[in-house]
C-alpha cells in the first residue's frame, strides 16, 4: 500500500493485516499500553485503536475541523500518534519540542493559535511567567495530576468519547506544522500540505529501492526527536512496508538504547547525528547490536568521517552503506550521499577524510543550483555560492511570519541558506551555513579533519569570527580535557586555529535535534556573537 491520510493510516495497516510489532524503550506518555500495565510492545491494530481513541479525547477538548491541535511533551513517538489523531479530528496538528526555552514556546504558540495544546505537567512548570496552559482555548495534560494548573484537564477525563472521524481534506490545505531547528534564533514553523508531505515525500520513500528500501524481513531502529518534520513522515512510511520489528529509542542514551538493540538487533537505523555520536561507544563492545546493519540513515546535520567509520565497520555485512540525506524541513531531502567504508576508510599516507560531498539531487524532484550571494547570479561549476533549490515537495509558507517566507523565495527557487560547490557532474559539496561561512575557509571541512586526527574527541565544532581573528576549535571530550600534544599533531597542515576551548558534552547548547547552537556557543566563550555571514535567509 501506499501512505494516503494520515488519520486512517493505522487503520488502512491494520485492515492490510501488517504484522509488525513496535517496540519502545519506555511506554508512551500518551497511554501507558495497551492494557496499562506499563508495557512496552504494540500491534498496529492496538496503535490503530490509540488513534481513535486519542482522536475522540482531542474532539471532546474542542478540535474540529480547520482547528490547531498543538503539541509539546516530552521526547517520543507518540508525537506523531497525537498528530495522525488531530488529522483524523480533521485538525491541524502543531508539533513542537519540550526543549524549547518556555519564552520561546509561548511565542511559537501565540503564532499558531491552536484550540487546544496537549502537553505534560513538566512543560507547564518549567517557568510560569510564560502561562503557557492558557495559549490555547483547552489545555489537555499527560502523565501526572499532580498540581495541575487551574483551567487544564487531564487525558483521563477525556477517555471514552466517541471517535470523530475521519475528516478527508484538500490535497493543498494545511496538514501539519513542524519547526525548523532553531540554531540561530527562534524557529520557524513550516506548515505541510497533503500533497507536500504524503504525495513528494512520503510516498517516494515507499518505493522498493534496491538495497535501501525497507523490507518484511527488516528490523528498525528509529532514534529521532518526534517532535520534528522527519518523522512523521518516517510514521507515514516505515510501517507500510510492513518490517517485522520498529524499536523506538525516544532517549538517546548507550544504556537504555542497548537493551533494545539487543531484544530486537537492527537491519537498519535511522537517528539523529547526535544520538550517533553518543551511542557510539556501543559500537567497539566484542558483542555490540549493529552486526546486522545493511543500511544507516542520517539526517538533519553533518555526521564526520569517524562516526560513520565506526558504525560500517560495526556490521558484519559485506556491503553496509551510510546514507546521509541533506535537506530543510521545508523542503524534505533535497540530495543523497551514499558512504561506504572504502569512502571513508583512512588514506595510506594518513591525510584525513572529509563527508562533505552530498552527493547529486534527488531524480526527477529536485534542481539545484550555487549564485553569488550578492547579485544571485550563477556561479561557475565547482565556485562556492548560495544554493537554491526547485523543489514539489516544497511547503507552501511559514505560518505568522508570511515575509519571512517570501524573502527566501526567488520566483520558483528556494533559498536554502547554506554556501556549498556544485561540480560539473551536479554533485554538491556544503561548506557551511551562509550565517557561519568565512569566506575561504570551510568550518565543516576543518571539522571533519580535526575529528579524523582526535579520535578521543566526541565532537569538534570550529566556529569562525569577525574582525580576522582566527577561527576557534571547540573540542568535546567526555572529561573536558585534551593533551596539548596531541592537539598540536591534529592540527599540523591546517589553516591557523586559535587555541582551543575544550568542554564536556553537556556544556554544548544544542537544539531539540542536537545542532550545535553555534552562535550561542561563541557568545559563551568570547562575549560576542558576531558571525561572518550575513544571516539574511537563517
Amino acid at each position: 500500500m501506499t501512505p494516503r491520510d494520515l488519520g486512517t493510516l493505522f487503520d488502512e495497516l491494520a485492515d492490510a493485516g501488517t504484522p509488525t510489532r513496535v517496540h519502545l524503550d519506555r511506554p508512551f506518555d500518551l497511554a501507558p499500553s495497551p492494557t496499562g500495565d506499563g508495557a512496552t510492545e504494540w500491534t498496529v491494530p492496538e496503535l490503530a485503536l490509540l488513534v481513535r481513541e486519542t482522536a475522540g479525547a482531542l474532539a471532546a477538548a474542542g478540535a474540529g475541523p480547520g482547528d490547531r491541535v498543538a503539541i509539546v511533551k516530552a521526547n517520543h513517538w507518540d508525537y506523531d500518534l497525537i498528530a495522525c489523531a488531530a488529522v483524523r479530528a480533521g485538525a491541524v496538528p502543531v508539533k513542537l519540542s519540550d526543549r524549547l526555552a518556555p519564552e520561546v514556546l509561548r511565542v511559537l504558540l501565540d503564532r499558531c493559535a491552536p484550540a487546544v495544546l496537549v502537553t505534560d505537567a513538566d512543560v507547564l512548570r518549567r517557568d510560569p511567567a510564560a502561562d503557557l496552559a492558557k495559549a490555547a482555548r483547552t489545555t489537555v495534560v499527560l502523565g501526572s495530576r499532580d498540581g495541575l494548573p487551574d483551567g487544564t484537564v487531564h487525558l483521563d477525563e477525556l477517555g471514552g468519547r466517541p471517535d470523530p472521524g475521519p475528516h478527508p481534506r484538500d490535497d493543498d490545505a494545511p496538514l501539519v506544522v513542524v519547526h525548523t531547528s532553531g540554531t540561530t534564533g527562534v524557529p520557524k514553523l513550516v506548515a505541510h500540505t497533503t500533497r507536500t508531505l504524503i504525495h513528494h515525500l512520503a510516498r517516494f520513500e515507499t518505493l522498493p529501492t534496491p538495497r535501501i528500501g525497507l523490507r518484511r524481513d527488516d528490523s528498525l531502529f528509529n532514534a529521532s526527536s518526534y517532535a520534528h518534520g522527519r518523522t512523521i513522515c518516517w510514521t507515514a512510511v516505515a510501517p507500510v512496508r510492513g518490517p517485522r520489528h520498529i524499536s523506538i529509542d525516544s532517549q538517546g542514551r548507550p544504556d537504555t538504547a542497548d537493551l533494545l538493540l539487543r531484544a530486537h538487533p537492527p537491519t537498519v537505523v535511522e537517528a539523529l547525528p547526535s544520538h550517533y555520536v553518543r551511542l557510539r561507544p556501543l559500537t567497539r563492545r566484542l558483542d555490540q547490536p549493529f552486526r546486522d546493519v545493511r543500511t544507516y540513515v542520517s539526517t538533519y546535520d553533518a555526521v564526520h568521517p569517524p562516526v560513520i567509520r565506526s558504525y560500517l565497520q560495526a556490521s558484519t555485512r559485506r556491503r553496509p552503506l551510510w546514507m546521509q540525506g541533506w535537506g530543510q524541513s521545508e523542503t524534505g531531502p533535497l540530495t543523497f550521499a551514499f558512504h561506504t567504508r572504502r569512502s571513508v576508510a583512512r588514506a595510506a599516507d594518513g591525510t584525513a577524510t572529509t563527508a562533505r560531498d552530498l552527493g547529486r539531487p534527488v531524480p526527477l524532484k529536485t534542481r539545484l543550483k550555487a549564485v553569488d550571494p550578492d547579485t544571485f547570479l550563477p556561479v561557475p561549476a565547482g565556485t562556492p555560492g548560495l544554493i537554491l533549490c526547485r523543489t514539489k515537495a516544497l511547503a507552501p509558507d511559514y505560518p505568522g511570519e508570511s515575509e519571512r517566507w517570501a524573502a527566501k523565495a526567488h520566483g520558483p527557487w528556494w533559498n536554502t541558506g547554506d554556501i556549498g560547490t556544485i561540480a560539473r557532474d551536479g554533485s554538491v559539496r556544503l561548506l557551511d551555513r551562509e550565517v557561519d561561512h568565512l569566506p575561504g575557509f570551510s568550518c565543516l571541512q576543518a571539522e571533519d579533519m580535526l575529528e579524523d586526527r582526535l579520535p578521543e574527541a566526541l565532537e569538534c565544532v570550529v566556529l569562525a569570527r569577525t574582525g580576522g581573528a582566527a577561527p576557534l576549535p571547540v573540542v568535546v571530550t567526555e572529561d573536558g580535557t585534551l593533551d596539548p600534544g596531541h592537539w598540536k599533531r591534529a592540527t599540523d597542515g591546517l589553516p591557523p586555529l586559535a587555541e582551543p576551548a575544550v568542554v564536556s558534552w553537556d556544556e554544548v547548547p544544542r537544539t531539540a535535534t542536537g545542532k550545535v547552537r553555534r552562535a550561542v556557543l561563541l557568545e559563551r566563550l568570547t562575549g560576542s556573537a558576531e558571525t561572518c555571514g550575513t544571516g539574511r535567509w537563517t
